[in-house]
């Protein structure tokens, strides 16, 4: 049976999934005693077994380690909780990946904001609600005709996808906002009611009244004046998400690294300033903001390229297709000061298509400046523009304005911008 020391930060709905799990199989498992984030996993006995610092971390009774919730808690799972065969522990790992991917960027985003985590923006609270009602809205119809997510009895699909939903129905979902999803809320309360999550997490109340977002308190909690709220552009798609990190306050912390010399400055700067661009585009109407960006552009040092996502045939539902977009620019974070970009969706669920205009300094393909940059950028097809023809203007015009169909005729959905 599996035993051995867990690092953690003591209720973090990633802890409590390890817990939970530990709870079902029987497992072994102590928690280090006066965790203190930010030191204990930064001290040197830390790093020497967990060289990232990360959290949840694990170790075995027979000195072996383990980091990330997911594979903790499949550790230490059963064959039940694993999936009882190879189609179920397919299934189980759809799941977790679901809870991650899908669940938890919408909801951070919605709830983070409410708790001072992240600057509040109301289009972004907007936007994040509707992402939150697509997710709901696809759980809800899954579990139409089912108990659990994956055979008759839980597993870690359950456990991971319902403590993604903690911070949802701890701060969002009252009862009006749940009231449409009564095949989650059947489920959910089943799950936070059985007796192996209640040793863990004890009674969960239900949200009652959602939280609202306080500037003057949270400004007090921290010290310093409230944060005003950012002015946006228009037109803005009733979906339009910003390209914020999605990433759980831990791992946020925990990613931060030192600073290191761009590959971008082996370059020669040019005139055209992204950040000035960047702050023009969010805060003026689309009609001024176009011919400021051409008014600025430096063609001789920048350039301005398509890209089309290459496997749209695959694309399932519009939120998976959103998650995708804002995944690759989290990924591409260390490329932002030096680039812009507006990308697309247009279509509907199970047939849509993504792509988008990129600019950024120099004239060369910029993903194959450093293997930072490499990540999803050979899932497009990517193609140099030429900013004196009219055609390149016309799709600026498109896609920096949100509007129009794709090239066989899907209408707009939504956008997003890297900046």
């Amino acid at each position: 049976m599996a035993s051995g020391t867990l690092y953690a930060i003591p209720g973090n709905f990633r802890t409590d999934k390890v817990l939970i799990a530990a709870q079902y199989s029987g497992a072994h498992v102590k928690t280090f005693p006066e965790f203190v984030f930010g030191e204990t996993n930064k001290s040197e006995a830390f790093l020497k077994k967990f060289p990232l610092g990360k959290v949840p971390a694990f170790e075995t009774n027979d000195d072996k380690y383990l980091v990330e919730s997911n594979a903790i808690a499949y550790y230490l799972g059963n064959q039940q909780l694993r999936g009882v065969d190879a189609v179920q522990q397919a299934q189980v790992i759809q799941w977790l990946d679901f809870a991650d991917g899908a669940i938890l960027p919408a909801s951070s985003r919605l709830v983070f904001p409410l708790l001072g985590i992240m600057p509040f923006n109301k289009q972004t609270a907007n936007s994040a609600k509707e992402d939150v009602k697509a997710v709901l809205k696809y759980l809800d119809e899954y579990l139409l005709t089912r108990t659990y997510l994956v055979g008759e009895r839980i597993t870690l699909a359950d456990i991971a996808v319902a403590t993604s939903l903690f911070q949802l129905y701890t701060h969002v979902l009252d009862p009006s906002f749940r009231k449409p999803y009564i095949n989650v809320n059947r489920w959910f309360v089943t799950f936070i009611n059985q007796r192996e999550v209640k040793t863990i997490i004890g009674e969960f109340k239900l949200c009652e009244k959602q939280t609202e977002y306080d500037g003057k308190k949270i400004a007090e909690q921290k010290g310093k004046s409230a944060p005003k709220e950012k002015k946006e552009k228009k037109p803005a798609p009733k979906k339009e998400t910003p390209p914020d990190d999605e990433l759980d306050p831990t791992e946020e912390a925990l990613a931060a690294e030192p600073k290191s010399k761009s590959p971008f400055d082996a370059l020669p700067k040019g005139t055209f300033d992204f950040e000035d661009f960047k702050r023009f585009y969010s805060n003026e109407e689309v009609d001024k903001s176009i011919p400021y960006f051409w008014e600025k552009f430096d063609k001789e040092n920048c350039s301005i390229w398509f890209g089309e996502y290459k496997y749209n045939h695959e694309l399932t539902k519009i939120f998976m297709s959103c998650n995708l977009i804002t995944g690759m620019f989290q990924r591409l974070e260390k490329m932002k000061k030096q680039a812009f970009a507006s990308v697309c969706l247009f279509g509907e669920d199970n047939n849509s298509t993504i792509s988008g205009v990129w600019v950024w300094r120099g004239q060369g393909l910029a993903f194959e400046l450093s293997p930072d940059f490499k990540t999803d950028y050979d899932t497009y097809e990517w193609t140099k523009l030429n900013p004196d023809d009219e055609e390149t203007k016309k799709l600026v015009q498109q896609y920096f304005s949100w509007e129009g169909t794709d090239k066989e005729g899907r209408k707009f959905n939504q956008g997003k911008t890297f900046k």
